[in-house]
């Protein structure tokens, strides 16, 4: 393998909002060609109960995005008197506004974006345990990362969000999705804008590792 390039496509999919192109249209081809290689991801047990919906109706879309707008608007407030940012620095602060910025940016125009694609796992997590919990939404996540790596492979971009799922039932109604399948992810699909991703900002990973033992 080309390690370099690994590398890079690895610390340089980022979820994209206020690059995500909203004017360039997706061609279905693409999506299903990234779908095919999210869906050799691992799934427990080998039950492969993944279904991925993928929206390009522009009056659900729409509705989906009002709902979205609605749901970001509303966790927004609750956040503002919980943000904090002290100790962590004045880049870190910076990097934090212009997250807070791209994501309003984004609940504003997610009814535009080209496609959205919903990640869904048949079961349910109501009523479960820890182990089942892990085990259901661990058979879905890598395959919705591993379909944002592929497009992100192929010059597109996505944003991962879950802000929709306050609305889960009136999503589940305008789609058809059944009772017993669960809503893992939303995710805004585009061409993006530019021409590259740079690695993110991180903590220095000495300060979220321990060996053998929690704090070492």
């Amino acid at each position: 393998m080309d390690l370099a390039a690994v590398d890079k496509l690895l610390t340089t999919t980022r979820t994209v909002r206020k690059r995500l192109d909203l004017t360039r249209p997706v061609e279905p081809e693409i999506i299903r060609e990234c779908l095919e290689i999210a869906i050799q991801a691992p799934t427990g047990g080998n039950s492969q109960g993944w279904h991925f919906l993928v929206v390009t109706n522009p009056e659900k879309k729409a509705q989906i995005g009002e709902l979205y707008q609605k749901s970001f608007f509303i966790y927004a407030r609750s956040q503002e008197e919980q943000a904090v940012t002290q100790g962590k620095g004045e880049s870190y602060e910076q990097q934090q506004m212009r997250v807070v910025k791209s994501a309003v940016y984004l609940a504003q125009n997610m009814g535009n974006v080209p496609v959205m694609v919903i990640p869904c796992i048949h079961g349910r997590v109501e009523n479960l345990g820890p182990m089942a919990q892990a085990g259901l939404y661990g058979s879905i996540l890598p395959a919705a990362w591993s379909f944002m790596l592929a497009l992100r492979s192929r010059g597109l971009g996505a944003a991962w969000t879950t802000l929709h799922l306050r609305y889960e039932n009136e999503i589940a109604d305008l789609l058809g999705i059944p009772n017993d399948v669960t809503q893992a992810a939303l995710l805004p699909v585009a061409y993006y804008t530019g021409d590259d991703f740079r690695p993110a900002k991180r903590l220095p990973v000495d300060e979220v590792v321990s060996w053998n033992e929690w704090g070492k």
